[in-house]
Order: structure tokens, then C-alpha cells, then sequence
């Protein structure tokens, strides 16, 4: 199988994303991460309905976003995704978000995760699914 390093995920910002300034609201771009999650999950081969189906849960465990400049309405949105560590039982994933146009580095971030089980127990997705596991284990 061909490793991938990096998910490339675009997208243009709604003009219901910003405030009355014209400017992205800071809360959107943690959605931009997760629409890249699901994307990213797609082209796996493995999308969130593949995980339920398995009764697994990949809950948010924490998010970090460094702000470096503004999108503005009609701006297309670049968002570099990559996996930066996958044991099993968690997972943190970087994103490096930019402007199509400019090149211009709007948030530089990351999410971190954990595999569970409809109850909420970890658990580790290298004994529960390995077929999951080594798709991961492709993109490191």
C-alpha cells in the first residue's frame, strides 16, 4: 500500500461564516478541521457510518488553533491535513490551513483523539479493527 503523508482538503468560506467585520468567526475554523476529518476519512475508504457500523467513537479530546491572519467571504481555503502520532488509542492530527490565492497561512492547529466504543471505553483499534488500524498506520 502507498503511504500518504498528507490530505489536501478545499474548500471557499460561506458568507455566513464571518462576523460583522468580514472576517471568518475563530469558531468556524475548528469546523473546517472536522469537515477535512470526514473527508480525509472518505478517501480512506473508511468514512464515520464504517466506524459506527463497528460501534467505534472518535471523540475530540482537545483542539489547539494558532491564528495567523484572516479569511475573508469568497476566500478558498487550502487545508493541509496529516497525521502527527497514531498508537491505537489516540490519534493527534496537524492541519496547516492557507489561502488558495496568496499562499498566506491563516491557522496552523491540531486535534487530538481517542478510539472508544458506543459506551465511551477505549479502546485500541489495533486488536478491535485492525483492518482501520493499518489504514492509519499507512498515513504516518
Amino acid at each position: 500500500m502507498v503511504k500518504i503523508v498528507q490530505f489536501i482538503f478545499e474548500r471557499k468560506v460561506n458568507y455566513y461564516e464571518t462576523d460583522k467585520m468580514g472576517v471568518v468567526h475563530h469558531s468556524n475554523y475548528i469546523r473546517y478541521m472536522e469537515e477535512a476529518r470526514c473527508a480525509w476519512l472518505v478517501y480512506l475508504k473508511m468514512p464515520f457510518e464504517e466506524f459506527e457500523k463497528k460501534q467505534i467513537t472518535i471523540p475530540v479530546l482537545g483542539v489547539t488553533c494558532n491564528y495567523k491572519y484572516h479569511a475573508t467571504y469568497g476566500d478558498t481555503i487550502i487545508i493541509n491535513m496529516f497525521v502527527k502520532e497514531y498508537s491505537g488509542v489516540r490519534m493527534t492530527i496537524g492541519y496547516e490551513m492557507k489561502d488558495k490565492k496568496s499562499g498566506k497561512t491563516f491557522l496552523t492547529g491540531e486535534t487530538k483523539h481517542c478510539f472508544t466504543d458506543i459506551n465511551l471505553k477505549p479502546i485500541n483499534l489495533k486488536k478491535y479493527a485492525p483492518e482501520f488500524s493499518e489504514k492509519f498506520q499507512n498515513v504516518i
